[in-house]
């Protein structure tokens, strides 16, 4: 079964401090090594990137927070799609791309845990595709509750890992993933 790496919304706009305190200071670097490991097995990368619509967005199309960070910069060669909401599958051409390229399973990491990652991962999975997500490659902030709760950024990705966990995919470490690559 053919295995790409989904890169969901790894953008320099998620270092603005208007997103608050985050989770996983080491996800950016997981997400380098597994793209390393996949380049050099000269497997499929995908990349997504999040082009706001919102105002005030730090992600939006003519901000400089719009563009991917350098772990992840993609080379040329390497699919790129741009999506307006939360799911990379949306208005995007993602899904058939995958099925046209034969792409039936996803390992998938990126930014933010309990939004655009959780969508896409619940979409994936509903659409057919055999999803691993990688728990210390992907990261969230932390929020506050309609209820005032200060729910911490480590909190909201635990709950989302165990909530996507056997449901909608796998949740593996990069160590991991990077075990299942072939042996050269």
């Amino acid at each position: 079964m053919k295995t790409g790496l989904l890169i969901i919304d790894v953008q320099k706009g998620f270092n603005d401090p208007v997103w608050g305190k985050r989770n996983n200071p080491a996800a950016e670097a997981n997400m380098a090594l597994l793209l390393s490991e996949w380049r050099k097995h000269r497997l499929p990368v995908i990349h997504v990137k999040h082009c706001s619509v919102e105002p005030n967005s730090p992600l939006r199309p003519e901000r400089p927070g719009n563009a991917f960070k350098e772990e992840v910069q993609p080379l040329p060669g390497e699919k790129q799609f741009t999506k307006t909401v939360n799911s990379a599958f949306i208005g995007t051409g993602l899904d058939n791309y995958l099925k046209e390229q034969k792409i039936l399973s996803l390992i998938v990491v990126g930014l933010t845990t309990d939004h655009c990652v959780s969508t896409s991962v619940r979409m994936a999975a509903n659409l057919g595709f055999d999803v691993t997500l990688v728990s210390d490659a992907t990261a969230t902030f932390d929020r506050l509750g309609d209820d005032g709760v200060h729910y911490t950024a480590e909190e909201i990705h635990k709950i989302n890992l165990v909530s996507l966990n056997g449901e909608f995919c796998r949740i593996q470490s990069t160590a991991a993933v990077l075990k299942t690559l072939p042996r050269k």
